[in-house]
């Protein structure tokens, strides 16, 4: 094997973990390190371009090209789940008072915040309840319990910059 075969490997790794980052940093990052990292890898990809007219044959260019892209994002993307905070989430739900004991029971068991409120509707009665979770386990586990007990719900996440 020759050196441009490595070379174009190298390049296009590099290309696509920068337009990756790239494309995460445009969607949660602030103007400045959105423009630094948009003008950085345009400027490689021109360099790549350049490469993907040199001798190898096509479908080696069309093998590297896709396998560097599979690898690429899927590490890009797994060390940004690593690095990604856990966020708070609140659940609110509708809960029928035959349903309100078993709640209660279940957030003192896994450590659930929450606060409720009485409602009366055509003389029946509902708890709605607001749970508030640190983790996305506790997340799920919520979300498991409303579903069991086919409660209405829904879910809001609070908003961070992380970048």
């Amino acid at each position: 094997m020759n050196n441009l075969f490595f070379i174009f490997i190298a390049l296009n790794i590099v290309n696509v973990v920068m337009q990756t980052l790239k494309t995460l940093f445009t969607v949660k990052g602030n103007k400045y390190t959105a423009a630094l990292v948009n003008a950085i890898t345009f400027g490689l990809y021109t360099i790549v371009i350049v490469y993907t007219v040199c001798e190898l044959p096509l479908w080696e260019k069309v093998a590297i090209v896709a396998v560097c892209n599979f690898i690429g994002v899927f590490v890009v993307k797994a060390i940004e789940e690593k690095l990604q905070k856990d966020k708070l989430w609140k659940i609110e739900a509708t809960v029928q008072l035959v349903d309100f004991a078993k709640i209660l029971n279940d957030c003192k068991l896994g450590n659930i915040s929450y606060n409720f409120t009485s409602v009366k509707n055509n003389e029946k009665k509902y708890y709605v309840f607001n749970f508030y979770c640190n983790t996305q386990k506790q997340s799920e586990t919520v979300a498991n319990w409303l579903k069991n007990l086919n409660c209405k719900y829904f879910v809001s996440e609070h908003k961070t910059n992380l970048y």
